[in-house]
């Protein structure tokens, strides 16, 4: 089916920049299951080293700027190789040499002034890393008159190469193209805040990609029977994330389940009085049920490393795995808020999408489609289960379901609304020649009634129509679930998509 496109931003590796509206944390490695290493980042400028005898103190005064760079990508779980300035043939091998010793995972190039993209080529033509030119002058406006004053056209021309960044960048282009080498452009000034905004989203893509690189996903039970966009390929999955998949067994969790004992259970007890708003409707049993099955996932978690998980299963009516099946809500929201994303009906690609926003300090939250207004126009989002503490409006409820719409048993289910304001919505969609990709849309979480039955719900306002949201979204085929974060930053999901080598849409 075609998708009429008068409301989309479709890209495939084209760049545009969203400016950031969320103040939320940008260490990005820290403390997460999945990212487990260092962000190192290598740093070189250029220049001519015939320029450095013509024109006295011009190098020392790019080694500043760039000093003044490095300093700037230092920050916490990142540390930064400044190989200074590469002025020759020579020294770009030595600088390709440094860096793959040093095993960094992304480059950053500055344009310090003119130079030969002959020096340039060879420090990143093997290092197989991705490669962001810094495009940065040392001011936005040089001052003309101070400049003409100087008189002595040598030093002006002195000055004229330390601000000629621009001069370099479409030979290096034309280089880095024409070689095969994809490449990531920042224009801006040294002080400039929307070129540093820019600079910090292509870190934060490439700490998630590292981290996703690392993580480990547990696959539990089996898919929802019949859900066929739900249903993945686990190694393309695998071949673009880079995730393990660890494929878990019901017996080891009904094992571990059995084994719980009297203190985990009263522990659990405090964890879930602190973590949850317990409906007074929840009854002993059933919260006995959720405690132990939530230890169990603690432990299964535990035992195999485990960064993610999806799952699901039924089980024959009163067998054990039921009891188990029906009582994991609570502890897979839990897990949710600990910085390991469970997404229910086994579905996969949903489990990466809530990973990807959790390493970005998003949050999260599992969900789908549940109903539009088209009075308010707006449109509704939720899901069974489960969800993610550090986005919930309010304290996540935990209250009781007699039945578990289109699945076997009742039991306990979270009942939360998202956050008010901004939000971003991820879907990673599998096509039919087997490619993934990004789809993406911004939004805002709105005030309003809210369908109270058990599960997260919230309402969204879209800067298009509901019902062509509903249309777009819906041709571009991804699966009915997708994952849902606080704050506007389909910029830095667009530079991962970039990072991974998927096409990327963006619907509003």
């Amino acid at each position: 089916m075609d998708i009429d496109r008068t409301y989309l931003k479709y890209d495939n590796h084209m760049n545009t920049t969203n400016e950031e509206q969320n103040g939320l944390s940008k260490n990005l490695l820290k403390g997460d299951k999945g990212s487990k290493a260092e962000l190192r980042l290598g740093l070189f400028g250029i220049g001519l080293d015939t320029y450095w005898e013509q024109f006295e103190g011009l190098k020392d005064r790019l080694t500043g700027y760039q000093n003044e760079i490095a300093a700037k990508l230092n920050a916490d779980g990142v540390s930064v190789v400044n190989a200074g300035l590469v002025d020759t043939h020579e020294k770009a091998h030595a600088t390709a040499k440094l860096f793959r010793q040093s095993e960094v995972d992304m480059v950053f190039l500055n344009l310090a002034t003119y130079a030969l993209s002959s020096t340039v080529l060879p420090v990143v033509q093997h290092l197989g890393v991705p490669v962001v030119v810094l495009n940065l002058q040392p001011v936005p406006q040089l001052d003309y008159e101070a400049f003409n004053a100087l008189g002595d056209r040598g030093k002006m021309t002195g000055v004229w190469l330390e601000h000629c960044q621009a001069c370099s960048a479409p030979e290096i282009g034309c280089a880095f193209n024409r070689a095969g080498i994809n490449f990531h452009l920042v224009t801006g000034y040294l002080q400039d805040p929307a070129a540093w905004e820019e600079i910090q989203e292509w870190i934060d893509a490439i700490k998630v990609r590292k981290s996703m690189r690392h993580n480990r996903m547990g696959v539990l039970g089996h898919y929802y029977c019949g859900m066929l966009d739900v249903y993945s390929d686990m190694t393309q999955q695998t071949s673009v994330f880079g995730t393990h998949f660890e494929l878990l067994e019901m017996c080891e969790l009904h094992r571990l389940r059995e084994a719980v004992s009297g203190e985990e259970m009263a522990a659990k007890i405090e964890e879930f009085k602190q973590a949850f708003h317990v409906s007074t409707e929840c009854d002993d049993g059933e919260l006995d049920r959720a405690m132990r099955t939530s230890v169990a996932l603690d432990r299964i978690v535990e035992a195999h490393d485990l960064g993610s998980m999806a799952y699901y299963y039924e089980g024959e009516p009163g067998n054990d795995y039921e009891n188990i099946a029906t009582s994991v809500i609570a502890g897979n929201t839990l897990l949710t808020g600990r910085n390991i994303p469970v997404a229910g009906e086994c579905e996969v690609k949903n489990a990466h999408a809530m990973k990807i926003m959790d390493l970005l300090g998003r949050g999260g939250s599992f969900s789908e489609i549940y109903l539009a207004d088209f009075n308010e126009d707006h449109l509704f989002f939720g899901h069974d289960g489960p969800a993610h503490f550090a986005i919930s409006e309010g304290r996540v409820g935990l209250v009781p379901l007699p039945v578990y719409h289109g699945k076997p048993g009742k039991g306990l289910s979270i009942q939360m609304t998202v956050k008010y304001g901004p939000v971003t919505m991820l879907s990673v969609v599998q096509h039919g020649d087997g490619t993934l990709s990004f789809l993406v849309a911004e939004a805002e979480s709105v005030p309003g009634p809210v369908l109270e039955i058990g599960n997260t719900n919230s309402r969204y306002k879209f800067s298009i129509r509901a019902k062509d949201f509903l249309q777009h979204w819906s041709e571009a085929g991804p699966a009915h679930h997708c994952a849902i974060g606080v704050g506007h930053f389909s910029s830095t999901l667009k530079k991962l998509a970039k990072l991974l080598g998927i096409e990327y849409l963006q619907i509003c």
